[in-house]
């Protein structure tokens, strides 16, 4: 019995539910193994029944692990029927994937079933890896670690942003990557002071420093990683802004042990910047969990809650992004060990290696 099957069996019993309703898909893949784009679950304490209509049928027949397979033409209709061969009284279900028509509707089917909103309760569902998982977000990370390095000779003066992110996307798509985890991020110069600039058609200059996020797909799994990069010998206040951001982030690493706060591991990387009198240009959180999703618990932040846990793998990323000047932000994935953590990503944050 994994992590996420050890906190089900425990939430239907303190709640008193009788199944719970999976409609996410990645909840979906993570509870069943099935990686198609519509279905749904439910998880029972004894039985589980995967449900989908006929494109999905062969798919689901290889794929679908622990749980029975059904086939519905309409899928509220069928979700009911499921539920009432069950006996289902008591159902739980995730409240931010199910739409309120979808909710109407399978309440007017279901009178005499009572639906219960899962929130927080599930939230945490995938937070500790498997060591499986582990080994998916490895693959994905070395796929995209390895396809940045073909690009970086392509980062020269006059270059597009755009041409910079597509052909890191191709590249990560030869190397066996399903997809990018997410639209790669080139911000150079005064547009690094955007927290997501997406690629754009401005060339990228000499001297300027480039923010660069990226990540690849892999069975499933993601990567995610920034690399800020400089064209040029940096000079004194890129120097000073990059070295500030990394402090904050090697101590935010340096935090991280099973039982630790979120919000204090967030505090060791905002103090440094904060100190420095940068604290207002920092206004995302230090981190947040990845796997099945490119965000998903924990979130690591000043609003975040709870501890960490061995086995969770979430980013480390503090930034300073100054208007008409530019930015800087620095992503690595840590992995929750034992004692404390490991750096998953292995790219160099140095300044001496990022000097193009």
């Amino acid at each position: 019995m994994n992590f996420a099957q050890k906190n089900l069996t425990s939430l239907l019993r303190r709640m008193s539910l009788d199944a719970v309703l999976f409609w996410s898909l990645e909840n979906i893949r993570y509870l069943c193994g099935f990686s198609g784009s519509d279905g749904a679950l439910i998880y029972a304490d004894e039985e589980r029944i995967f449900l989908s209509d006929s494109r999905y049928e062969e798919q689901a027949r290889d794929e679908v692990r622990g749980a029975v397979f059904r086939k519905y033409k309409k899928k509220i209709e069928g979700i009911a029927r499921g539920l009432r061969s069950l006996r289902v009284r008591r159902l739980g279900f995730e409240a931010s994937a199910l739409s309120w028509e979808s909710y109407q509707r399978l309440k007017e089917r279901l009178p005499r079933v009572n639906l219960v909103p899962l929130a927080g309760q599930i939230t945490d569902l995938r937070a500790r890896k498997e060591p499986e998982e582990v080994e998916k977000i490895r693959r994905a990370i070395g796929i995209a670690s390895e396809s940045f390095r073909d690009t970086l000779p392509r980062l020269k003066p006059g270059v597009r942003e755009k041409t910079v992110g597509d052909f890191l996307e191709f590249r990560m798509k030869r190397r066996g990557g399903e997809s990018s985890s997410f639209p790669t991020i080139v911000a150079s110069g005064a547009r690094a002071a955007l927290p997501h600039g997406k690629a754009s058609a401005k060339g990228i200059e000499k001297k300027e420093m480039v923010v660069i996020d990226f990540g690849a797909r892999h069975e499933g799994y993601h990567s995610d990683e920034t690399q800020t990069v400089v064209l040029g010998k940096p000079e004194s206040r890129q120097k000073k802004i990059y070295d500030l951001v990394r402090k904050a982030q090697e101590r935010a690493i340096r935090a991280v042990r099973p039982g630790e706060s979120v919000r204090r591991i967030d505090n060791a990387a905002r103090e440094i910047i904060a100190r420095a009198g940068y604290g207002k240009f920092f206004g995302h959180g230090t981190g947040h969990g990845i796997g099945l999703a490119v965000h998903e618990a924990p979130t690591i932040s000043p609003r975040g809650s709870g501890v960490v846990k061995e086995g969770m793998v979430f980013s480390i990323e503090p930034g300073i992004y100054l208007p008409g000047w530019g930015g800087v932000r620095l992503e690595d994935l840590i992995l929750v060990t034992a004692r404390g953590c490991e750096v998953l990503t292995y790219l160099s944050k140095e300044l001496k290696d990022n000097i193009i």
